[in-house]
């Protein structure tokens, strides 16, 4: 096969696979476009930890300036609980756990610099479920870190997607919604 032949075969492979990958609807995930007064941002998280710094990188990364001090100039997210908790979900013949499911909770709100409501108090709870093996106790454990890692970075693009759900309909975003039963 020649050189040509070759390079002309690989081109047309990467072009058929762009072309189809365009087709089906699949796109690089974008920053999220926060609402006009979100261009500085202060973030308060109640119990910091990985939320806080994937949060922080994620507003700075959609083009908001994250500032360490609240002020008139600056909005305020405030994330007033975020907590994981692990259930035990079913039970063996033996009285041993063998399935556990992580749940994530988050509650959070967002106030533009002099107070007006962009995003009233919200609650987001996730959960992830995964299979116990009594015989591997030291993989359970990576097993919940990497399911906790997973649930903070999907809470964080939650996060965002109802900032920008603001911004595209503030006056939607502003309303209360009505407490729902779990």
């Amino acid at each position: 096969m020649s050189p040509n032949l070759s390079r002309s075969l690989r081109t047309a492979l990467v072009l058929a696979a762009v072309v189809l990958l365009s087709a089906c609807g699949f796109h690089l995930r974008q920053t999220a476009a926060l609402p006009p007064g979100m261009k500085k941002i202060h973030l308060t998280v109640a119990g910091g930890g990985g939320l806080e710094r994937q949060l922080n990188r994620a507003l700075s990364n959609s083009g908001a300036e994250v500032v360490d001090h609240a002020s008139a100039a600056a909005a305020d997210l405030t994330i007033t609980s975020n907590t994981f908790r692990t259930d035990s979900l079913t039970v063996s013949g033996t009285a041993r756990v063998t399935e556990y499911a992580v749940r994530y909770h988050v509650d959070f709100n967002a106030k533009a610099g002099d107070g007006t409501v962009i995003i009233p108090s919200q609650s987001v709870d996730m959960s992830r479920e995964f299979s116990y093996d009594a015989t591997n106790t030291i993989g359970t454990a990576s097993q919940t870190e990497e399911l906790q890692r997973s649930l903070i970075g999907d809470m964080v693009q939650s996060i965002l997607f109802r900032l920008q759900a603001a911004g595209a309909h503030p006056a939607v975003a502003a309303q209360p919604t009505a407490p729902s039963g779990t």
